[in-house]
């Protein structure tokens, strides 16, 4: 793809465990405030921190049961937050024109398993209960529907960097011509699955995670819904580059040199025609684990001459899986915006067994303004994904 290409990312409609207005996530993400709170909703007796959304959620006891899910509830709130967006768009722009990808790994399996956990009792699943809500593709038709809008409609389910790869899809379905708009982005809620499925890799965290430190022990789940309105319009922000490649090293360890992390890092450079030297930010993936945090280190070491301020916001919010991969790219839309790098938060020892990165440590602001974020996401399997988003003037 020519880096030419005009592909504008709109102001973000976000909720997350900071919070579900931009300001207030601005806020939290700058100034390094944790979104953590401690929970044993999904682990009786064993209480973990988790990023959690606190706030109220819309209702959706009148939605058809097939909407009924959390992950649902999420992406509506993200989409009351994009209603200045989206209202011109509607009326401006074919609906058969307009496409809907989203990033998910849970989909509804959190109500899926409250159903089992009735038929267990009762013998047989409650009345409410509807398979296709599970589906992956789920919140992507809920979207659709929700907006009364028929063009392409899929989810991307690729692990941590499904919501990164929606929106790389969405550039491409604007690239081909298929859609005129894109409403792309990501969503996970927390689930017994997810939590359970950690633990039992031996990732999980009983503290607040520590990204990069020598005493670092593993992750922090979280849930979110992030979402953007793509369009082929100049100015703005831009989603400038993309980069996507596969380990097939493990099915769940990333290979340990970083090769594949740094290929992706180099295409989204590439195809955004830009230098590393131009990079003014880089969201790290950054989950706190002893073999993710070694690994996109030497990638970031192998690229970079010298690497550009840096942090792992997922200190704040958790790793939200499926959903990681948008709600990144709107941090690095906010620190775009406002000239200000997100908060790297951990103990401050760092680790003199992997290589060394500037993390963004202090509120200071940086020496130059921002014109150039780079946002990782990588995923079991070795599936990693590279945003680099552009400011333009």
């Amino acid at each position: 793809m020519s880096a030419a290409f005009a592909c504008r990312l709109s102001r973000p409609g976000v909720v997350c465990s900071l919070g579900d207005d931009l300001e207030t996530i601005g806020q939290a993400l700058f100034d390094g405030e944790r979104g953590l709170t401690s929970s044993d909703a999904f682990t009786p007796g064993h209480p973990l921190p988790l990023g959690r959304v606190t706030g109220e959620l819309p209702d959706d006891s009148q939605w058809p049961k097939d909407h009924r899910s959390r992950n649902n509830r999420l992406l509506a709130l993200a989409l009351k937050r994009l209603e200045s967006e989206i209202e011109p768009l509607l009326k401006h722009v074919a609906r058969d024109r307009i496409g809907v990808v989203i990033g998910t790994s849970t989909s509804g399996i959190g109500e899926t398993e409250q159903a089992l956990a009735v038929s267990g009792r009762e013998g047989a699943l409650p009345e409410t209960f509807a398979y296709a809500r599970q589906e992956l593709g789920a919140p992507a038709r809920f979207v659709a529907e929700r907006l009364d809008i028929a063009g392409p409609c899929y989810a991307l389910s690729t692990a941590c960097s499904s919501s990164a790869r929606a929106l790389a899809s969405a550039r491409r379905l604007l690239k081909s011509g298929q859609c005129d708009a894109v409403i792309a982005g990501g969503a996970d809620s927390l689930c017994r699955l997810t939590v359970n499925g950690f633990i039992s890799l031996e990732a999980v965290s009983d503290k607040p995670c520590l990204p990069f430190s020598r005493h670092r022990d593993g992750i922090n789940l979280g849930e979110a819904a992030a979402l953007f309105v793509i369009t082929r319009e100049t100015g703005g922000i831009q989603l400038a580059g993309v980069g996507e490649s596969v380990d097939a090293h493990h099915i769940s360890a990333p290979r340990p040199d970083g090769s594949g992390a740094a290929d992706a890092m180099r295409q989204a450079l590439a195809m955004a025609g830009r230098d590393p030297a131009e990079i003014d930010y880089l969201n790290l993936h950054g989950t706190g684990t002893r073999l993710n945090d070694s690994m996109e280190a030497a990638a970031v070491a192998t690229l970079f001459a010298t690497p550009p301020g840096c942090s792992s916001t997922k200190a704040l919010t958790g790793h939200t899986l499926g959903a990681a991969g948008a709600l990144e790219a709107a941090f690095c839309w906010l620190a775009l915006d406002q000239g200000r790098l997100p908060r790297h938060v951990f103990d401050g020892e760092h680790d003199p067994e992997i290589a060394s990165l500037p993390l963004a440590t202090t509120s200071a602001a940086p020496a130059r303004r921002l014109r150039h974020a780079l946002s990782n996401s990588f995923a079991f399997g070795g599936n990693n994904a590279s945003l680099l988003l552009s400011r333009t003037e």
